[in-house]
């Protein structure tokens, strides 16, 4: 028999070759929608490499040029993201199931491009004009001590983020809409609930601890550091983290952040204070998490929508982890100790390793929140998530807001700001526009403590590895356990998979007890 004239033969033949060709179009979409993901991811880091370089070594005068130079990137951004040939090719791809790689990029670009196309070209130029303009001012403001320089910009920043809000009309509150941006899948009242219950065992453990007479005088330590060995030796501990200078670098700015460009390219900085190397250190330490997970995702897939970071609090938690739970350990600094000693023979042989224990995890309700105790950091931060509640629902405005912060700081603290800078204008945040990204801060030290918490199940000997001055094996855990998931899940979920736990307060708490009564044991927290 002739195969070519059998009818079965003849459907097989055919069903092959429409099934082929089927898959050579599925390749060629796929191809296309990575290499168009690829050049919108270019975009992005171009725009952070301006950002950076705004904050490090840009000079004042060119504050307008860079202003433009990023309004057109934001403007050629958005167009390209809701553009109907990128829209086409997600949905060719979208039926992808066997990878759930691509069904994690095939999401992330709908929710990307479902929120983008809600906004108005003119609004994210403006927006981005706007916030690079006014990051100059708070500069000059903040120099001078004088809100009233800032406060139109912030006035004005306020208002355009109140109509992204409204645009974007994600969750049942503005909030919850720019919130969005920085925590997916959380809301303002998850939030409110979790800080609700936080905020009153925060206040009873600062009250105790401060009354220990224990604490380190505000003077203690207090010495003039050699701001070229603070550099030397905190790029020790870096290397020791495993941070690649290969693919990074260190920085100083007024305010220490991490822009991670791509795995291959990821910068940090920190500050100096010649009276104070804690400043410097723990501020290359925390950035140095984060970079640990910018370097850590796959570099093969860079560009592609899914390989970014969960969320800003689990970007957090890494550098909260690192900084607190690691790096103001007594198991980090028995080895790092003699060291930092050796370092500064002049300032500190003559202290012993508990008293420079107690001095770096002092307790001591403060003014500037980068610089606070892990006690007061959460109300810190659960402060500035009510003001932003409040300007978000135009229950306050932007001139109002010095007054209201003062008073804040009074009633969570106790504290008030003897000056703007120490005050209202020593967070850049809000002339970036980064409405909803300061709860992540909190949320990333409760994460912080449940995710190494489980490392300690998983990882026999943590404690002594940490001891011996192995920073790897940690490193590691958090590079397979968290860095390598990209955006396969939601924080959430991810917490879950690793920890088998969702985000809870109680570990947060029990970690901080258990930490400062050792410290600080002529006080009792145990109902705090």
């Amino acid at each position: 028999m002739n195969p070519t004239k059998n009818p079965v033969i003849i459907h097989t033949l055919s069903v092959g070759i429409r099934k082929h060709r089927h898959m050579n179009q599925q390749d060629t979409s796929l191809i296309k929608f990575q290499a168009y993901s690829r050049e919108l991811t270019n975009l992005k880091s171009i725009e952070s490499l301006l950002s950076w370089d705004q904050e490090t070594t840009m000079p004042s005068g060119g504050a307008s040029t860079r202003a433009g130079q990023r309004e057109t990137l934001a403007s050629l951004y958005h167009e390209r993201l809701i553009s109907s040939r990128y829209r086409d090719l997600v949905e060719l791809v979208a039926n992808r199931i066997d990878d759930p790689w691509v069904q994690a990029d095939v999401q992330e670009t709908r929710r990307l491009q479902n929120k983008a196309i809600k906004i108005p070209p003119s609004l994210i130029r403006e927006l981005a004009k706007t916030t690079s303009l006014a990051f100059n001012a708070w500069v000059e403001a903040r120099l001078s001590s004088d809100f009233s320089i800032f406060y139109p910009w912030l006035t004005q920043i306020v208002h355009l983020k109140r109509q992204e809000a409204k645009c974007l009309q994600v969750g049942k509150t503005l909030y919850d809409a720019l919130l969005d941006e920085y925590e997916p899948g959380s809301t303002e009242s998850k939030l409110n609930r979790v800080f609700s219950r936080l905020r009153p065992k925060l206040t009873d453990l600062l009250e105790k601890l401060q009354s220990s007479r224990k604490q380190p005088s505000d003077n203690f330590l207090k010495g003039n550091y050699s701001i070229e060995k603070q550099k030397q030796f905190g790029k020790k501990i870096l290397t020791a983290m495993g941070f690649d200078w290969n693919c990074g670098r260190l920085d100083h700015s007024p305010h220490p952040f991490c822009s991670g460009l791509s795995p291959r390219d990821v910068r940090i900085t920190t500050r100096y204070e010649k009276e104070n190397f804690g400043v410097a250190i723990f501020g290359m330490i925390h950035e140095g998490g984060h970079a640990l997970y910018e370097q850590g995702l796959d570099n093969n897939r860079f560009g592609l929508p899914a390989n970014t970071s969960i969320s800003l609090g689990i970007h957090e938690s890494q550098s909260r982890l690192w900084e607190n739970v690691i790096g103001r350990s007594t198991h980090f600094w028995k080895y790092w100790y003699p060291l930092l000693q050796k370092t500064f023979s002049k300032h500190l042989d003559s202290v012993s390793f508990v008293h420079f224990l107690r001095w770096i995890n002092r307790v001591k309700a403060g003014l500037i929140r980068v610089e606070a105790d892990e006690v007061s950091y959460g109300l810190h931060v659960i402060l500035r998530f009510e003001l932003e509640r409040e300007l978000l629902s135009e229950k306050i405005e932007a001139n109002e807001l010095e007054i209201r912060w003062n008073h804040l700081m009074e009633d969570f603290l106790g504290v008030h700001p003897s000056d703007a800078s120490t005050g209202i204008l020593q967070d850049v945040h809000w002339a970036s526009g980064l409405f909803g990204y300061f709860p992540t801060y909190l949320i990333g030290s409760i994460y912080a403590t449940q995710l190494y918490n489980q490392a300690q199940r998983e990882l026999s000997g943590l404690d002594k590895s940490i001891e011996n001055g192995d920073l790897l094996q940690i490193r590691e855990w958090l590079r397979e356990r968290i860095h390598r998931q990209g955006k396969v899940y939601q924080a959430d979920e991810l917490l879950q998979k690793v920890t088998g736990e969702t985000l809870s307060e109680t570990q947060f708490i029990d970690y901080l007890k258990g930490k400062y009564q050792m410290l600080f044991d002529d006080v009792r927290l145990d109902h705090a």
